[in-house]
């Protein structure tokens, strides 16, 4: 059974920084990709970045716009995000997901194992 636990989230103001973590245990060795996703008070959840187990392929969601970097330690089987210039709109809680998948799954449906999330607020 593949567990994934994130970290990293809280508050932070306008333009401020965050960096969260997800650690993963469990499950064997296979061709994980992994992302992060984000969903807010009402509304879907919402693909932010996604990387391939290699790290040679990472996608963002539109919204992005080069604030954001995910990474990920496959020694550790960990991954990170690299949050910057943050704004309230990125307010949400933020799940790491898992993929048994040779590519970068950027859809809700295409993750097979998900973390609880934690919370990230940015106020104005």
């Amino acid at each position: 059974q593949v567990r994934l636990l994130e970290s990293g989230g809280g508050w932070v103001q306008t333009g401020g920084y965050l960096r969260l973590s997800c650690a993963r245990s469990g499950g064997e060795d296979r061709n994980y990709a992994m992302g992060w996703f984000r969903q807010a008070p009402g509304k879907e959840r919402e693909f932010v970045a996604a990387i391939s187990r290699g790290r040679t392929n990472r996608y963002y969601g539109d919204f992005v716009k080069g604030r954001f970097t995910i990474s990920r330690d496959n020694d550790k089987n960990t991954m990170e995000l690299e949050m910057s210039s943050l704004t309230p709109e990125d307010t949400a809680v933020y799940y790491c997901a898992a993929a048994v998948a040779l590519g970068v799954p950027t859809a809700v449906h295409e993750y097979d194992y998900w973390g609880q999330g934690t919370q990230v607020t940015v106020s104005s």
